[in-house]
């Protein structure tokens, strides 16, 4: 047998500091602490904190990944050690461990050493903790790795005991570790550590008895409430960056289908609907609330970008969407007249009032839950045909003898919540006045634009009432129109957005999108013209810019406001001005023109970020168009 490495020799003094330093605190059954065996614990886990670091810092790039060490049960039990201080009372205590095996994972995760081990081992802890708080028995899985004889049998029966006296805190402390090594893994960019990553967690969501932790996580009021509040945040935020991460991975491996643990997340958002807001509607709109609105929002966004969601998903979530977040969807697409003025984690934000405060958040939430509300409305209008997998199996269970059957339904209710939901901003009765509508559906469109600085949503095809009302309010050259207003008119803003890293490539896609959606439907684009309200304050009417931070809020009737056109500076009766098509059409070209001269620019000098000859092609057609124009 080869002599150790450095690394095991390193790892395995590491191991034994541990076990030894905490071994008198965590043999005993005892939960509470002493003042002076507090403190003492204390120093002894920032001692080990400070030798972690020492040796992350020491040690060389990562190693290829070798799936144990020469001893494994050393550091089996320096992880039953530092994770059975989760269940001792000492809040200090508790948060100091969680820290010492994030960075105890990191330095393992550096060195290559037992990486399984490690991260299957933080699941059966957090298996065994459920276990022990909820009413089911069972065993957590416990997959052999690394060879017949690498299983991880003697950990489970190491850590069994150590969790007799777990609590919701114990939970919560371990998925914060769980998402703080998810964090860390996303900066590594190691795929192969990822991979292994989300097996064990795979195994550990899958295999959870979620059916029977109603009452424990569903429960409101009481001594326990702090604490079940306490894991359901930590809950969702690790959710909600594993969703994520799979963004990131490039190359899964056969034996790890993200279809299955992502589907099983989605099976379990109306549960976690239930524990953090309650029965339906009865979700007191408190600071909690609102962030839990806020993380379930984020989490059912991030799903729907991973996997297509079948018809029996799309319209549950429809539902769900009424239950929890129906105030939202009505509420009008106005805007915060404050939230130009400073972000909202600027130390400025203390001089606004908390009804205003409550306002900017209300405005954050009314974004995502549109969002997602127009994602499952758009699904349903656009059901894949090709999801042959997920449609064949919902054919059977929901009835519909063929696909073409369950697209059908699946367009009609699309279809219907989406009329029903723009009925409510947007009349439709107003239909009998032409030009009264024209110039509302104008202004709604620009409050949407508003409310979702980068939408992308595509007209459908005209065939019916409904679909001849979403065409004139999501018409693609219309949005596009009122976005390059509301930046006015500044090409170094669409620049930006261009060579941004996080936006770039998004935008360019977007951009080339309008380009020829434009350049096909000239006539449209060279005749739009901008609206906005004009006020009548004291026989006196006052025209609102649009590069000024207007509050726009579409009501049901027009009562003593008026709709005129935005365009050149020309006086009508009494102090209105507008500006004509013509020079809506020129700002919007000059500013196009100018982009393209731009990024021509930094195309010769070789400093765009990426190839941009297939834009600078749609903006050439662009201004041929233009000369002929």
């Amino acid at each position: 047998m080869a002599p150790p490495s450095v690394s095991d020799s390193e790892l395995s003094r590491l191991c034994c500091l541990i076990n030894d330093s905490l071994h008198p605190f965590t043999e005993s059954e005892k939960v509470s602490l002493s003042k002076e065996e507090e403190k003492t614990l204390l120093l002894i886990l920032s001692q080990v904190s400070n030798e972690i670091h020492r040796l992350i810092e020491t040690s060389s790039t990562s190693s290829p990944l070798i799936p144990f060490l020469e001893n494994n049960q050393i550091l089996s039990k320096a992880i039953s050690h530092l994770i059975g201080l989760l269940t001792l009372e000492s809040r200090f205590v508790q948060h100091l461990a969680g820290n010492v095996v994030v960075n105890l994972s990191e330095y393992i995760a550096s060195s290559g050493k037992s990486w399984e081990l490690l991260v299957h081992s933080l699941c059966i802890c957090f298996a065994f903790s459920i276990s022990n708080i909820s009413s089911s028995s069972f065993e957590p899985s416990t997959p052999k790795f690394g060879g017949s004889d690498s299983d991880l049998s003697s950990p489970v029966v190491l850590f069994k005991p150590r969790f007799q006296n777990a609590s919701l805190f114990t939970v919560a402390g371990i998925t914060r570790i769980l998402r703080n090594i998810l964090k860390f893994l996303k900066e590594k960019c190691d795929d192969e550590l990822v991979q292994v990553f989300f097996k064990s967690i795979h195994l550990c969501i899958l295999n959870l008895p979620w059916d029977s932790m109603d009452d424990i996580f569903g429960g409101n009021g009481g001594e326990e409430d702090e604490l079940r509040i306490l894991f359901l945040g930590n809950f969702l935020q690790f959710l909600c960056s594993l969703v994520d991460q799979f963004s990131f991975v490039e190359g899964l491996d056969d034996s790890l289908d993200k279809h299955v643990i992502l589907s099983k997340i989605i099976n379990l958002v109306p549960k976690l609907l239930l524990w953090c807001l309650g029965k339906k509607g009865e979700c007191v709109n408190t600071c909690i609330s609102r962030y839990f609105r806020h993380k379930l929002l984020v989490l059912m966004i991030r799903l729907s970008f991973q996997i297509p969601l079948d018809y029996s998903v799309l319209v549950s979530w429809l539902q769900l969407l009424h239950d929890y977040f129906q105030e939202l969807l009505c509420q009008p697409l106005t805007k915060f007249q404050g939230e130009d003025d400073c972000l909202e984690d600027s130390p400025f934000v203390i001089t606004i009032s908390d009804e205003d405060m409550l306002s900017m958040h209300s405005s954050h939430l009314q974004r995502q839950a549109i969002f997602i509300f127009l994602r499952c409305t758009f699904s349903l209008i656009n059901l894949r045909k090709d999801n042959g997998k997920h449609c064949t199996t919902l054919e059977s269970s929901l009835g519909f003898d063929t696909i073409s059957d369950l697209s059908f339904y699946g367009r009609k209710k699309g279809l219907l919540e989406l009329y029903t939901w723009l009925s409510e901003h947007l009349p439709v009765d107003m239909l009998m006045d032409h030009e009264i509508y024209t110039k509302k559906c104008i202004n709604f469109s620009l409050s949407f634009l508003k409310l979702f600085p980068e939408e992308r949503l595509a007209s459908q095809a005209v065939t019916k009432d409904v679909l001849f009302h979403v065409s004139n309010i999501f018409n693609p050259i219309h949005l596009f129109h009122l976005f390059i207003a509301e930046l006015h008119y500044d090409h170094q803003v669409l620049l930006d957005y261009l060579i941004s890293k996080d936006v770039g490539m998004s935008f360019a896609e977007y951009l080339l999108r309008c380009l020829r959606i434009v350049c096909d439907s000239w006539q449209i684009f060279t005749e739009f013209s901008v609206y906005d309200e004009v006020e009548n304050q004291s026989s006196k009417k006052r025209r609102k810019l649009l590069s000024e931070s207007s509050e726009l809020q579409i009501e049901p009737s027009l009562g003593s406001e008026e709709i005129v056109p935005l365009l050149p500076e020309k006086k009508l009766k009494g102090d209105v001005e507008y500006r004509t098509g013509k020079q809506a059409y020129k700002q919007a070209k000059d500013c196009l023109l100018s982009l393209k001269s731009s990024v021509e620019n930094l195309h010769f000098k070789n400093l765009f970020p990426y190839n941009p000859e297939v834009l600078l092609k749609r903006l050439s057609r662009f201004e041929e168009l233009c000369i002929k124009q």
